[in-house]
């Protein structure tokens, strides 16, 4: 357990938490920042392409209107146009392309084999200059091609037929450095923003997360107290805390209550356990250590210590037995269930009992049907319950009652009341507990051992049923054993109830002498 609560050290889980949400925070700022770059490149190309359209527009609807009759008188047009437009050498490129005519454009050293300048040699002026026809190459439409001393260039090429027959190639080009710039100022300015972003969020998440683990801190605490062995400490939750936390903390405290008390019930179990198999040891050493001290002892005296000494081994196989059973309550093959006939077996239990001892027996009306139990086990339990009743009422006059009676849901309740001394009402709870007496001194010596009733609320439990501890109208005491799985048949004359008519019992009183 120490290991797993290592496992939960406060730095840890403050820096776990905070290292996640801070790579979620990372991711979703990369997200964003890919969106915003290309948003912008985008925006700004489609905004490049529709001015070098309007640009290309405006110079094939002049040259519609230049008149040209020849390729010349073409040519010459363009170039009066180009060069009365107010481009500079480091904007917009603009170039007509007349068939057997000098290319006019606003940018000659783009079209015209040039010698090496501004320190080239002549391989990179050859390069630039290869690079240079792909204007001249470049198909109709929109193209970006890359340049000498221009950089990336959003190109627009068109064919446009002039009235006379004559065909001319314009093209219109805008260089993409604004876009790069903008670009570059979008990263720039996610790189700052989102660092100044990430450090926030690292820093809130980080005392976030101590916030949040503050309680997780206390409840580890805790469990290494009670891993230590002090099962008293609690979880005091403190306001303005979340309702899981409080569930949690409520549900940790709960359970420390219930190991505090299954703690305490299995050390109470032991000492009575020990005290209950000490007391029958004691006597049968006693009576051992008389019967040695004799030098000659009498045969009467050998059966007298004999008697006792099988009556205490006697006390201690039922006490063993009961424990045992005890112990198989908590196995999946404690019962072992079928149908069972309710008026014959409950009649042929009740004439069993019946005969054990001198009372005014009475058994009420039987309701006919199954029950889906274990025959063994029900019929243990009601013969504890029939046995306390008879070992707390009087001989001969006692009365020993017990009804069968269906309700709602498909239930079914075994009531036993007597006219004895009855149970307190601040003990009807405890009597089901182990070795629970309300008057130990009679239980003792009637060789009770304090499990029976223990034992009826184990099967009962097991059963799916409730056990509860009452007062009869005589005064005296009533044990309701409540089980499902009862399924009611009819009679034929459709009273719905039964009576056992055995030898021994019958619906109205049955006197025992």
């Amino acid at each position: 357990m120490r290991g797993r609560l290592g496992r939960l050290r406060p730095a840890g889980l403050r820096w776990r938490l905070a290292g996640w949400f801070t790579l979620l925070a990372l991711a979703c700022t990369a997200i964003v920042f890919v969106a915003v770059y290309r948003g912008t490149g985008t925006q700004l190309r489609q905004q490049i392409d529709q001015e070098t359209a309007g640009d290309a527009r405006e110079l094939a609807h002049n040259l519609m209107l230049a008149k040209a009759r020849t390729a010349k008188q073409l040519s010459v047009a363009a170039t009066r146009y180009i060069h009365g437009q107010p481009f500079s050498a480091s904007s917009t490129l603009l170039f007509a392309l007349v068939p057997g005519q000098p290319t006019s454009t606003n940018r000659p050293e783009l079209f015209s084999p040039a010698s090496p300048d501004n320190g080239e040699t002549t391989a990179e002026q050859s390069h630039e200059n290869r690079l240079a026809t792909h204007l001249l190459s470049a198909p109709d439409g929109y193209t970006t091609v890359a340049l000498p001393d221009v950089g990336d260039l959003r190109l627009l090429k068109n064919t446009v037929h002039v009235p006379g027959g004559l065909r001319v190639t314009i093209g219109v080009g805008e260089p993409l450095a604004a876009v790069a710039h903008a670009q570059r100022g979008v990263a720039r300015a996610f790189v700052l923003a989102g660092s100044l972003a990430l450090a926030c969020a690292l820093l809130a998440s980080y005392f976030l997360g101590a916030r949040l683990s503050r309680p997780l801190r206390r409840m580890a605490a805790v469990a290494a107290r009670v891993d230590a062995g002090d099962l008293h400490p609690r979880i005091h939750q403190q306001g303005g805390q979340g309702d899981e936390l409080k569930v949690l903390a409520d549900a940790f405290n709960h359970m420390l209550d219930r190991l505090t008390d299954a703690f305490a019930g299995q050390r109470a179990f032991v000492a009575d356990a020990s005290h209950e198999l000490r007391t029958p040891l004691t006597v049968i050493r006693g009576q051992l250590e008389v019967l040695a001290s004799q030098r000659d002892p009498s045969g009467e005296e050998v059966r007298r210590v004999e008697r006792l000494v099988q009556a205490e081994i006697a006390r201690i196989s039922r006490l063993v037995d009961d424990l045992l059973l005890l112990a198989k309550t908590e196995q999946t093959e404690f019962l072992r269930i079928e149908w069972i006939d309710l008026v014959p077996y409950v009649g042929e239990l009740w004439d069993g009992m019946s005969l054990l001892a001198s009372r005014r027996f009475e058994l009420g009306p039987i309701p006919p049907g199954t029950l889906r139990a274990d025959p063994d086990r029900l019929a243990q339990a009601l013969r504890n319950l029939l046995g306390n009743a008879i070992e707390h009422t009087s001989a001969d006059r006692g009365l020993v009652r017990m009804r069968v009676e269906p309700f709602a849901g498909e239930r079914i309740r075994f009531i036993v009341e007597d006219d004895g001394p009855g149970i307190p009402l601040d003990q009807r709870e405890r009597v089901f507990h182990r070795f629970h007496r309300t008057d130990a001194a009679r239980d003792r010596a009637s060789g009770g051992t304090g499990l029976g009733l223990a034992i009826v609320r184990a099967i009962a439990d097991a059963h799916g049923g409730a056990v509860s501890a009452g007062e009869s109208p005589e005064g005296g005491a009533r044990i309701e054993l409540e089980l499902p799985g009862f399924t009611a048949q009819s009679r034929p004359d459709g009273t719905g109830q039964a009576v056992w008519a055995g030898d021994h019992a019958t619906a109205a009183t049955a006197e025992r002498g």
